[in-house]
């Protein structure tokens, strides 16, 4: 089969959720600030919007632990635009104690008020037959509608907790909830139609913008989700639905005891069986809502961190193998014209190289990671390859400023000497330059870095739940034209200006 070539132009992006941008009803959203962050995009010279997944958030608020990998997250809905198609009045939204724009998500209003305004909404909803459209244009929505209802009839226990009838999905009980249930599942699929239309006329405004949209696909799911429910053949289950073994990553210079994900194991096995269905209806739905994907643990397609059920740290894991080449075959028959980044980070191997290589995907190069003598030294910007992304650093790192005050002095000399300059208070600025100037043919940088923030703006940190993770909020009025320009002169610079705004 010819390989499908998946680079860039050199170009540049800007990392940033959809859930950091202002707005003052709680969250960031998709409606007038989302378009506003467009507009500074095109005028800073960028070309790609990286965004984190948009699923709905479910245990610790973390868009990697979602109850669904197809369904969109109400709370992004914009509240606003709804009431400009008639459907709220500003007074059933306005006074709620969201929380000023520049504070952080408080997901526990959200989960409050949220669902009520949108319940509103959805009574003075008349296109009936749009909805009855929706159902039918998306598969996953009827196992999705049942699970969230039951769960909420269920007071949220997982599904695995659920009476058999229900767990074990026994067709009359499940007809009996659609039945008794048919008004819930409606306003569920108003949800999701309102979620689509935001979203589709966000993506066409970017569009229009020339700039496109780099989405994020975790590599599992949780456990307690529509998925795993709907699908237990193609996970690692025992005999009560419970998994076999989890994910996790091995110890390493960073966790003497690992990292322990705690998502079911796919059964690769059985999905190879069903012609990797389920894998092809996810990744045409997620290419539908990016022009851009990146493929979130992809070392786990070679071969996959395996930890017993109920282990307490991820010491006794063990590596097994993933589909590898067959998989990325699959991808470019039934997705044919996919753009993929490769999450290529944490352990890697030749096999893991060899398949990288094999896929022809862009792998992603960390600079933060090139002054720490425990990572491999690929990391080093003078190695990068054209076909790679450069960051500073992951949505899992801490910020230019936060990473330049904590890091050990060992690396933080290393890293001024070897971009030649004095003072510390300098290293973030020269850490842009050194990720703009490197020879990856895309460069993303967080809306964090541009802003020079501290460690308060860190946005995750891994194997921890819930505190600040997922919080953070970009204030109102920092995206100056004069952050522009400057954003727009190194763009410039260092030749990753698109066609429409070259000046040369």
């Amino acid at each position: 089969m010819d390989r499908c070539k998946h680079g860039f132009e050199r170009s540049a992006g800007v990392l940033l959720p959809v859930s950091s941008l202002p707005s003052p009803y709680g969250i960031g959203s998709l409606g007038d600030e989302a378009r506003r962050f467009v507009d500074f995009l095109h005028d800073a010279g960028q070309s790609y919007w990286q965004i984190l997944p948009l699923s709905p958030t479910g245990y610790g608020d973390s868009p990697y632990q979602s109850f669904s990998a197809f369904a969109g997250n109400h709370y992004f809905i914009d509240l606003d635009t709804l009431c400009e198609d008639g459907l709220l009045e500003r007074s059933d939204y306005a006074d709620i104690p969201w929380g000023r724009p520049g504070k952080r998500v408080d997901y526990s209003t959200l989960y409050r008020w949220r669902g009520e305004v949108l319940r509103k909404a959805y009574s003075r909803f008349k296109d009936e037959p749009a909805l009855t459209g929706f159902i039918e244009r998306n598969h996953w929505f009827d196992d999705f509608s049942l699970y969230m209802v039951i769960k909420s009839a269920q007071k949220q226990l997982p599904w695995m907790e659920w009476e058999e009838p229900l767990r074990g999905r026994q067709p009359d009980a499940l007809e009996r909830i659609r039945k008794e249930f048919t008004e819930d599942i409606r306003f569920r699929a108003f949800v999701q139609y309102q979620f689509d239309r935001q979203w589709n006329a966000l993506h066409a405004y970017a569009a229009d913008k020339g700039v496109k949209i780099i989405g994020d696909i975790p590599i599992y799911v949780s456990l307690d989700s529509a998925d795993v429910w709907a699908n237990p053949e193609l996970f690692q289950l025992d005999d009560n639905y419970l998994p076999v073994e989890v994910s996790g990553c091995p110890p390493d210079y960073f966790s003497s005891d690992g990292q322990l994900w705690g998502n079911p194991l796919y059964d690769w096995e059985a999905i190879a069986e069903s012609g990797y269905q389920w894998w092809i209806l996810r990744l045409r739905k997620s290419f539908e809502l990016f022009d851009v994907l990146r493929l979130d643990h992809f070392r786990g397609l070679e071969s996959y961190f395996a930890i017993p059920y109920g282990s307490t740290s991820a010491q006794n894991g063990k590596w097994k193998p993933g589909p590898g080449a067959e998989f990325i075959d699959v991808v470019e028959r039934a997705v044919p014209d996919a753009h993929i980044i490769a999450e290529d980070l944490g352990f890697l191997t030749d096999k893991v190289y060899e398949l990288l290589k094999y896929s022809t995907y862009p792998g992603m190069k960390i600079v933060q990671y090139a002054f720490d003598e425990r990572e491999v030294g690929d990391y080093i910007p003078y190695k990068y390859e054209a076909n790679s992304v450069a960051y500073p650093g992951t949505h899992d790192n801490d910020t230019l400023m936060g990473w330049s005050r904590s890091a050990p002095r060992r690396c933080i000399r290393y890293a001024m000497e070897y971009m030649g300059i004095r003072r510390t208070a300098d290293l973030p600025r020269g850490v842009l330059r050194l990720t703009m100037q490197s020879g990856s043919n895309l460069a993303i940088i967080s809306m964090q870095d541009w802003l020079g923030l501290g460690s308060e703006a860190r946005l995750n940190t891994p194997s921890t739940v819930g505190g600040d993770n997922w919080c953070w909020r970009l204030g109102s009025n920092v995206l100056s034209p004069r952050l522009a320009e400057d954003m727009e002169r190194m763009t410039k610079m260092y030749g990753r200006l698109p066609v429409r705004d070259s000046k040369a």
